[in-house]
C-alpha cells in the first residue's frame, strides 16, 4: 500500500470529503496494476476509480471561496438518439454500454443533464486518467502567460536540464505538447514490458525522480516534430517543464491559476511520483463532476477566470486545433487535446480531453456546450463500448 496522501484536506468547508469525511472512504479498492491489466471486477472498478487518491501520495488542489454557480437549464436533456453505423441508439444505451458513472451536460453554462450512477454523488471525486494531460497543457499556457516559459518553441532541456543528452535534447515544448518529440515509446497498457507499464512501475516505486530517469533513457525514434506518437511519458516531461518553470508544484499552480480563481467548489488532488514529489502530468487528477465541468467552462470561455485572462490570447484556439508535423502531415491532435476528425463536432471546431476507462471533457465553443463523462469501464484497450463522438454530436444537436 502506498503511503498516505500528503497535503490532504480535513473534510471541512467546501471539501467534498477526504479521509473519514469522504462518503466512499471505507470501500475496498483494487490496485493500480489491476487497472492497467483490465483485471478489476465492475464493482471493484467503481470503488477504485473514486478512491484513486488511496493508490499513491497526492497533493491537494485547493478550491476558491465562492463556487462558480451552475444553474439548472429550463429544459432538461432526458432523451436523445445517436447513430453508430446504421444502428440507432438512445441515451440509456450509451449510459449502460459505456458504464457511465457520471454525466454532466452544460449548455450556455447551465446544467441540462446531471446524472450519477453506481452510488456516486455530487461529493464523489472520480479519476481523470489522461484527461489530466489536457489540464497539464493548459498549465503550460498559463506559464507562458505568466512569463515563466518564454516560448513554446524553447528547447525542453531549458526547463528540464536532466534531459540534456537524451532523446528530448533537440525537442521543443511545442513538440512535447504535440506528442511529437521523436522519443521512442510504446503506450500498450496491458503489455507489462511496454514503456507505459515501465512508467507505471516507476510510479509504484515512489522513488524521487524515477519517472524522469526513465524518460531520460529512451532512445530516439524520429526527428523531433516529424512523427506523432501517443505517449504518456511525454506528458510526464510536460509536467516537469511546468514544475521547473514556475518553481512550484503543479497542484499548487493549478489551484492558484484556475481552481481557486474560476470558483471550483471542492478540493481535488493529484498523484505524485513520490511522497511530496512531482505530479504525474499524464494522469492522477481526482475531482468532482461539477468541477470538471467548470474546468470545461474555463476553457470554453477562452481561459478567463475572475474576469482576467489566465492563458495567452488565442491559446485555446491554438491548443484545440489540429497540428501539422514537419513532414506536412496533419494530425487530429492539438496541444494534448483530441480533435474530432469528422462530423458536426469537427465542423464546429470542438475538441475534447479523453482518458482510458471512459473519461472525457468535451468542449464546443460554437454551441456553448460542455460535456463531462465519467466511465467505469474495465478494459483499458476500450473494447465493447460506443464511440463518443456520435454521442457528443447528438447531445449538441438535441440542445439546439
Amino acid at each position: 500500500m502506498a503511503p498516505p496522501a500528503s497535503g490532504g484536506g480535513s473534510g471541512t468547508g467546501n471539501d467534498p470529503g477526504t479521509g473519514s469525511g469522504y462518503p466512499h472512504a471505507s470501500e475496498p479498492i483494487g490496485t493500480v496494476r489491476q487497472i492497467y491489466d483490465g483485471a478489476l471486477s465492475p464493482d471493484l472498478a467503481v470503488n477504485t476509480y473514486r478512491n484513486i487518491d488511496r493508490l499513491f501520495p497526492t497533493r491537494t488542489i485547493e478550491p476558491g471561496g465562492t463556487p462558480y454557480a451552475l444553474a439548472m437549464a429550463a429544459t432538461q436533456l432526458t432523451q436523445l438518439n445517436f447513430n453508430v453505423g446504421t444502428a440507432t441508439y438512445k441515451l440509456a444505451d450509451f449510459m449502460s454500454t459505456n458504464r457511465v458513472a457520471g454525466l454532466l451536460v452544460l449548455k450556455d453554462g447551465k446544467i441540462a443533464n446531471e446524472t450519477y450512477q453506481y452510488g456516486n454523488t455530487q461529493k464523489t471525486r472520480w479519476m481523470s486518467m489522461s484527461v489530466a494531460k489536457s489540464i497539464t497543457s493548459t498549465l503550460i499556457g498559463a506559464a507562458v502567460k505568466d512569463g515563466y516559459i518564454a516560448s513554446i518553441d524553447d528547447p525542453v532541456v531549458k526547463y528540464v536540464p536532466r534531459l540534456a543528452g537524451s532523446a528530448y535534447d533537440g525537442a521543443t515544448v511545442r513538440h512535447v505538447m504535440m506528442m511529437a518529440s521523436g522519443a521512442k515509446w510504446n503506450e500498450t497498457y496491458t503489455d507489462p514490458n511496454s514503456d507505459r507499464r515501465q512508467l507505471l512501475e516507476a510510479q509504484i516505486s515512489q522513488k524521487p525522480g524515477s519517472a524522469i530517469d526513465l524518460m531520460s533513457k529512451l532512445p530516439r525514434a524520429a526527428t523531433p516534430g516529424a512523427v506523432y506518437n501517443y505517449s504518456t511519458g511525454e506528458t510526464q516531461v510536460a509536467g516537469e517543464i511546468v514544475r521547473n518553470a514556475v518553481k512550484k508544484p503543479l497542484a499548487q499552480y493549478l489551484s492558484e491559476k484556475i481552481w481557486s480563481k474560476f470558483g471550483m467548489e471542492a478540493q481535488a488532488n493529484w498523484w505524485l511520483d513520490s511522497p511530496d514529489g512531482v505530479e504525474f502530468g499524464g494522469s492522477g487528477i481526482s475531482a468532482t463532476l461539477r468541477d470538471y465541468g467548470r474546468f470545461g467552462m474555463f476553457i470554453m470561455n477562452d481561459g478567463v477566470a475572475a474576469g482576467q485572462p489566465v492563458l495567452p490570447a488565442g491559446w485555446v484556439t491554438e491548443a484545440g486545433t489540429p497540428k501539422v508535423l514537419s513532414t506536412g502531415t496533419k494530425i487530429n491532435y492539438g496541444y494534448l487535446w483530441w480533435i474530432p476528425p469528422s462530423g458536426q463536432s469537427a465542423t464546429d471546431g470542438a475538441f475534447y480531453a479523453t482518458g482510458i476507462m471512459g473519461q472525457q471533457i468535451y468542449i464546443n465553443r460554437k454551441e456553448k456546450v460542455v460535456i463531462v463523462i465519467w466511465g467505469a469501464q474495465t478494459d483499458p484497450m476500450g473494447g465493447g463500448v460506443f464511440p463518443v463522438l456520435p454521442f457528443f454530436d447528438a447531445v449538441v444537436s438535441a440542445l439546439k
